[in-house]
């Protein structure tokens, strides 16, 4: 069974990987451009997502961006589970449903709505021993089963409120080059958002121009540049104001905002609170570090 090192810098690549996994209490989060799939085995355990605590359900499928801070903050005895991490470009290209695809990219936790079955532990287990250092028909055969397995997570998904599109319906803008510059913006946004970023820089990150840089990003992930980045910053700030003690100006900055009334504007309108009265109403599900 694989364990989190603590050590482990931020964005270094699983890649395409299945492993079975035994959850530790690190005090720190993860992050990496991937993709994560986990199928829970015994009891549930709870992350810190986003700055947010979700709670993992046994005998579940579960997926969500992995570039998106995450860390178990509580867990039950026998809580092992198996993890499948999955490329973003690669995912990106599989063109699966809109609000499915919205809905990962935006930082939520999807949970299958159908109980997991034998199968799926079959197949977690046929892909731990495909991956295990065998190029070639194996991985494409994984990949197919993976996207397949996707789909049919989707399938679920789509009849539940958690996956349904804000606005309109994404198009797949220039094929599978649109999904890479795509998955390139978003990777950029991911690594830089604490410092200061314009879209200018973010259209250079595809190798774009910024106009069509911003139409393309809107059409594939549903939002502007400009708000996906706040967006970014805000569940940073969230995860700060949970985890840490620092003051609301402390936290305003290390989560990329240059002033701390953009900072309570920009919070208050996505949470609905000040960033106070936030962490007032989470200082109990701290996590011990």
């Amino acid at each position: 069974m694989a364990r989190f090192d603590p050590t482990r810098p931020d964005f270094a690549p699983y890649g395409l990987t299945c492993t079975p996994w035994t959850p530790t209490l690190t005090g720190k989060s993860d992050r990496h451009n991937e993709i994560e799939l986990n199928l829970m085995l015994g009891s549930s355990i709870a992350y810190l997502l986003a700055g947010r605590r979700v709670t993992l359900q046994p005998g579940r499928l579960h997926a969500f961006w992995a570039a998106v801070p995450h860390q178990i903050i509580d867990m039950g005895d026998g809580s092992d589970y198996l993890a499948a991490t999955i490329p973003l470009a690669w995912f990106l290209r599989c063109d699966l449903p809109a609000g499915f695809v919205r809905s990962l990219l935006q930082g939520h936790l999807l949970c299958d709505n159908q109980q997991a079955t034998a199968f799926d532990q079959q197949l977690f287990t046929r892909w731990i021993a495909d991956l295990d250092g065998r190029p070639g028909e194996r991985v494409r055969i994984v990949l197919l089963e993976m996207e397949a397995r996707l789909r049919r997570m989707a399938l679920g998904l789509s009849r539940v409120a958690v996956a349904a599109p804000r606005r309109g319906r994404l198009q797949q803008r220039g094929g599978a080059g649109g999904w890479q510059r795509a998955e390139a913006m978003v990777a950029y946004i991911a690594r830089h958002y604490t410092a200061p970023v314009s879209v200018a820089a973010v259209a250079r990150a595809a190798g774009l121009h910024p106009h069509y840089a911003m139409t393309l990003f809107r059409s594939t992930i549903g939002e502007t540049i400009v708000d996906y980045i706040v967006q970014q910053r805000i569940a940073h700030a969230q995860r700060l104001l949970v985890t840490g003690t620092e003051g609301i100006l402390q936290v305003a900055l290390a989560a990329g905002f240059g002033s701390l009334s953009r900072f309570n504007e920009a919070f208050k309108r996505s949470c609905g609170c000040t960033p106070r009265d936030y962490r007032r109403q989470m200082v109990g599900m701290r996590p011990e570090t």
